[in-house]
């Protein structure tokens, strides 16, 4: 047996307590080898001097282990901390030591703009602290962006119950004052502090409003609640002084702000402002009435016009009813959707059309990025080996934990698939359904994370956890997990997003930065980050999987192709998943047409 000598210059592996990680079975391309890392030491006081640990590795050719004996290369797997489905403390819910790979990919120094701008993002969520959907992930990615950039960015968020205060870094009150609504001011607490670094303004309103266990779902009216922040945020700004270049509204929870803002506020102290909105998901409107929006201080008569903020569906009803978003297009300097596809679609279709032609010379399409901070295989604490797209290793690892921890079979090359969702209508829930019987079909593997907030979803969903989750092919996971989210993400060979519509999607350019080769149908931002590997006309695009239809065969057609090139070209395979690391989906990329955009239209 030919035993090569290679030198790694960077561990990869996680130490966790006092044991060493040290094996993994990985093939390496063109000379087809099994990759056998070896930690010579294992005393925990080597940890300081854990990057000049010396290494053993052997590099055993796959055509001299026999064929029939594939537990050979399993056997090579040894003195890793593995999991098991009966652990008290799940394996995501593991401590894991920061031992960050040195990463080629991400660039060092970021060249900062010349001409700057102060932004304060409004938002009801913030990833990690306050997120649902991909709402929290994109106000932090972008802020973070902007501050890298050299930009001054603020966010204000509601400071909900649930929020765990120890992710607050410097958490400390800054000022108590009284915003109106309903007749009554109410006292208000502002609070700041860091959250990934990111500097953000805590709103705390003394009264019931965002009280409960989760971000969405309390005891309140949400509408009434939203409608009490956005002036609370401008009321916050007038007491302080505070005038930013740009106010950035996301979603219609932040709706009612630049009807407030143009109507109220800027005939008292703030005038310097202009207004972002920013629409990531044209099925939430914020349908209101009348009377409700009179509780934020505003007439909410004068906006019950096609011009304004009537929601064009009751036109002709009793009652007609007003549109938050609606109304934040109309107000708003500038608007932006978060994919160039997407807009296209809105402006063809849809119950907003008819206010985004009118509002066409202002509407942007700009595609969302990832934080590759946050979202970084080769460094976030919550794998148990790293890697990148130069040396992919470790995924191999994190692939086996996942298995072994969920009781899934573990022998062999056998292609895991993970869906990461909400599980709501428009994420195509019949294709997921229908997505989990194929591949278990196949002989493939598949895992599904999620929450519905539809009962019977929920219901449907349970039935079939209680079916598939004793097996040993199909774990089906009612729940969300950041943790589990990361782990998925590096264990899965492909990630499935098959959406009915998608105004921009994370999913996808989160599971190439990981390594995991996307299937995906073809609308929204799916379309404009996802290039079949069957396409001709563009072989350099090719990135994953598509289809067009949004019936199962058309699914069951793309999972075919995806999972016989799995099986049958395991080089090119390799060659896929390092090709996709190295896209540059990231923020920074992104941030700079959002930049243009505030250029735009800013008082100078």
């Amino acid at each position: 047996m030919e035993v090569v000598s290679i030198a790694v210059s960077s561990p990869v592996f996680r130490i966790s307590g006092s044991k060493l990680h040290d094996c993994f079975v990985v093939p390496v391309r063109k000379k087809r080898t099994i990759i056998h890392t070896k930690f010579v030491s294992s005393s925990t006081n080597d940890f300081s001097n854990r990057y000049s640990l010396n290494r053993k590795i052997r590099a055993i050719h796959l055509d001299e282990v026999a064929a029939d004996q594939p537990e050979c290369l399993t056997g090579l797997v040894k003195d890793v901390d593995w999991p098991s489905p009966s652990d008290e403390i799940p394996f995501w819910k593991r401590k894991f030591h920061t031992h960050d790979v040195p990463n080629p990919e991400i660039p060092v120094n970021i060249e900062k703009d010349s001409d700057l701008v102060h932004v304060i993002h409004v938002t009801a969520e913030m990833a990690p602290i306050a997120k649902v959907g991909g709402l929290g992930d994109v106000v932090t990615g972008l802020a973070r962006a902007c501050l890298l950039r050299g930009h001054k960015v603020d966010i204000m968020l509601p400071f909900y119950e649930c929020i765990q205060k120890d992710n607050i870094q410097g958490l400390s009150l800054i000022s108590t004052y009284n915003s109106y609504h309903d007749g009554n001011w109410i006292q208000t607490n502002a609070y700041s502090g860091l959250v990934s670094d990111i500097p953000v303004i805590f709103i705390e309103p003394m009264n019931q409003f965002f009280k409960g266990e989760d971000v969405y779902g309390g005891s309140y009216n949400e509408l009434e609640a939203y409608l009490f922040f956005s002036r609370a945020c401008l009321e916050w700004m007038q007491v302080t002084g505070t005038e930013p270049d740009i106010i950035h509204v996301h979603e219609w929870q932040t709706g009612a702000l630049p009807l407030l803002y143009w109507d109220m506020y800027c005939y008292l102290s703030l005038q310097k402002s202009r207004i972002v909105l920013t629409i990531h998901n044209m099925e939430h409107y914020g349908e209101c009435r009348q009377e409700q929006l009179n509780k934020c201080g505003l007439d909410g008569s004068l906006y019950a016009t096609i011009d304004k903020a009537i929601d064009d569906r009751t036109i002709g009803h009793n009652p007609e009813r007003l549109s938050l978003l609606k109304g934040a297009i109309v107000y708003s300097n500038s608007v932006v959707t978060v994919s160039p596809t997407y807009l296209k679609e809105t402006l063809c279709s849809g119950w907003l059309a008819s206010a985004l032609l009118t509002n066409r010379d202002k509407y942007h399409g700009i595609l969302n990025g990832i934080d590759t901070v946050m979202w970084n295989p080769a460094s976030v604490a919550f794998l148990p080996a790293n890697y990148h797209a130069h040396n992919t290793d470790g995924k191999e690892v994190c692939k086996q934990y996942l298995q072994r921890g969920f009781g899934l079979a573990f022998e062999g090359r056998v292609p895991l698939v993970v869906c990461i969702s909400r599980l709501v209508a428009q994420k195509g829930l019949h294709l997921i359904k229908h997505a989990i019987s194929h591949i278990e079909k196949y002989g493939g593997q598949m895992i599904v994370l999620g929450k519905a907030p539809d009962g019977r979803i929920q219901s449907e969903f349970e039935a079939l956890a209680n079916l598939h989750n004793k097996g040993s092919t199909i774990r089906i996971l009612l729940m969300y997990s950041e943790e589990l989210s990361h782990m998925l993400y590096a264990a899965a060979d492909m990630v499935l997003v098959p959406s009915i519509y998608e105004p921009c999607g994370l999913a996808q350019m989160i599971g190439m930065r990981y390594g995991s080769v996307p299937i995906v149908r073809k609308t929204g931002g799916l379309a404009d980050t996802v290039f079949d590997m069957d396409d001709q006309s563009q072989p350099e695009m090719a990135n994953g999987f598509v289809f067009e239809g949004v019936d199962e065969s058309s699914l069951s057609q793309a999972l075919d192709r995806a999972l016989t090139y799995y099986k049958e070209k395991p080089i090119e395979w390799t060659d896929i998943v390092q090709k996709i690391m190295q896209i540059d989906n990231s923020w920074n990329r992104t941030a700079s047409k959002y930049i243009d955009v505030y250029s735009s239209i800013r008082v100078r």
